[in-house]
């Protein structure tokens, strides 16, 4: 006890938001999950999980930023534990994303007769990538060299860069979700076309969704940055938001090469 009792290590106190946030969080999952099988369904419910779900989100951290903030009991040795837990929740993202590519190239490599012996199926009208995919990808791109310039700039000292980047990053994401959300309202299939839909929308959304989370979390680290929380010594909560934002860009690449230009 005497190791962990020190400075070196820190020990949260009991805190009631992990217990509250997966209630919260299986709520809004099965609510959601109702919704989508009786359209009709009241939504109330859903809707105030997801809010519930938000506020429980919202106190937890801000329990952690007062203790590694304003408290000091982030050290370096509970920081690099912090490292190593974001590395690993990268990983499992990965493996999440790796099942979408295995299905899609399952089904594409050796396209079954019940969908023609061809890939994309017939039907099928496929997006060209050379438009609007093109265009998000160079703006994906884009993004990540604004918050790796973010990332220099700040352990470099030079706030004003940190701000306009860190802004410049939000715009690009928010531009990107934009232009997705056009592309899946002027698309001529939809998730129910068969196994191309599926797998198109399954990736292409959940890519989606990580770039709003994605978003979420360099915006406020922006107002952390505003409030002087950040240092040129002590950073995390930046460096989780720029790597996540790196692990978006990277899965967009695979997405636009193998399913918008290959599978096209």
């Amino acid at each position: 006890m005497e190791l962990f009792n020190g400075n070196k290590f820190h020990l949260v106190d009991p805190s009631p938001w992990p217990f509250l946030i997966s209630i919260a969080a299986f709520s809004t999952f099965t609510s959601a999950v109702v919704y989508m099988q009786t359209i009709s369904i009241d939504t109330r419910i859903l809707e105030l999980s997801f809010i519930f779900l938000l506020f429980c989100m919202y106190r937890w951290f801000s329990d952690i930023v007062l203790e590694g903030t304003f408290e000091g009991q982030h050290t370096k040795a509970v920081v690099q534990g912090f490292r190593y837990g974001m590395l690993l929740f990268i990983v499992s993202e990965v493996m999440f994303f790796f099942s979408f590519f295995w299905a899609f190239f399952h089904f594409s490599v050796a396209p079954s007769a019940a969908i023609g012996c061809v890939w994309p199926p017939l039907g099928i009208q496929t997006l060209n990538p050379w438009l609007i995919p093109l265009l998000n990808t160079l703006i994906l791109l884009t993004s990540g060299v604004t918050i790796t310039w973010a990332h220099k700039a700040l352990i470099g000292g030079f706030r004003d860069e940190v701000t306009n980047s860190m802004a410049l990053t939000i715009f690009l994401g928010i531009i990107f979700t934009g232009f997705q959300a056009f592309e899946y309202k002027t698309s001529n299939f939809s998730i129910n076309d068969s196994v191309y839909g599926s797998i198109f929308y399954m990736a292409t959304g959940f890519h989606g969704f990580h770039v709003l989370v994605g978003t979420i979390f360099i915006f406020f680290s922006l107002l952390r940055h505003y409030d002087y929380h950040f240092s040129v010594q002590q950073h995390f909560g930046f460096e989780a938001a720029a790597w996540y934002w790196h692990f978006v860009d990277v899965v967009w690449i695979f997405l636009f090469i193998s399913i918008y230009w290959w599978g096209s």
